[in-house]
């Protein structure tokens, strides 16, 4: 009798046993692993694309010897200029404008792992403008012996109306996010405008104080007056100013850098955030460096 109750007591520890086991290894199955996985989209960065892009713009104008082949020009083999320099009399000084700029861009990436490279092509429109003005009036008895006058006012102005890149771009992929670099060549449309308004007149000193000396009435040479008192020269009338200088359209090239972020709303539409950087050539003493803050979009084929 005790055998068999000693037989049934270990059959049913062993069954309870392996009823545990069991329970445990059904509950781990069914309840799954802890955490479900977290996908992320993959974005493919090669590709062309095409967008537009808008933002602001500060623009630095120089002027540079402007108004000096201008004056020089026009008082040319006259003691005026070989006695006085009014050629180099004016002066110029820089400007800094800003104003909203806009246009398009297109280009197309080529992805290495995580490493991304391409060539890019814009082109912006300005409404951006500087002025440079200077006036200045100078009296000196020349060699001649004539009491030479001249008075001058210029004014330069720069207007950049469009602007085309070619550009390599270099950048790193981060998910959803591209953060690059970028440099190549500019090319841009300026408008200018030089002008001088030049008046010079002089009147014979020697002669008109050798009458007063001696009460004499011999005639007082002059040039350049409306008309002339020879008892009285400081109220003669000066003739009207001659304007001089020229208008017009300049292309030309320069050199670009700048660096940027993009993120990828979709596989397909790109957003981006950019800083651009442009230094154009000197061109008949005017310069132009370009600053742009732009934001623009993209749709990637």
């Amino acid at each position: 009798m005790r055998t068999l109750t000693i037989g049934f007591l270990a059959a049913t520890t062993l069954g309870c046993l392996s009823t545990a086991q069991a329970a445990d290894l059904d509950y781990d199955y069914l309840r799954g692993p802890e955490y479900e996985p977290v996908t992320t989209q993959i974005i493919d960065w090669s590709g062309g694309y095409v967008g537009g892009h808008g933002g602001y713009s500060s623009s630095a104008f120089g002027f540079k010897n402007v108004f000096q082949p201008i004056v020089a020009n026009a008082l040319r083999a006259t003691v005026i200029e070989s006695d006085m320099s009014a050629s180099s009399l004016l002066s110029t000084h820089d400007v800094r404008k800003g104003g909203t700029s806009y246009g398009v861009f297109a280009g197309y990436n080529m992805q290495f792992d995580e490493a991304v490279v391409g060539i890019e092509f814009d082109y912006s429109r300005f409404d951006i403008a500087g002025v440079s003005a200077d006036a200045i009036g100078r009296t000196k008895v020349t060699t001649d012996g004539y009491q030479s006058t001249a008075i001058l006012s210029g004014t330069s102005r720069t207007k950049i109306e469009d602007l085309g890149t070619i550009r390599a771009r270099a950048g790193y992929a981060i998910g959803s996010f591209l953060p690059f670099v970028t440099g190549g060549l500019a090319i841009g449309r300026a408008r200018i405008g030089d002008s001088v308004d030049v008046q010079a007149y002089a009147y014979d000193r020697t002669t008109y104080q050798s009458n007063v000396t001696n009460s004499q009435s011999a005639y007082v040479g002059r040039y350049g007056y409306s008309s002339f008192d020879p008892t009285n020269p400081g109220a003669g009338v000066p003739a009207p100013a001659n304007s001089y200088g020229s208008r017009k359209t300049k292309v030309v090239g320069g050199f670009t850098l700048g660096a940027g972020l993009e993120y990828a709303i979709t596989s397909n539409i790109l957003l981006r955030g950019e800083y651009q950087y442009v230094l154009l050539n000197d061109f008949d003493g005017h310069k132009i460096n370009i600053n742009t803050v732009r934001g623009g979009a993209a749709y990637k084929f």
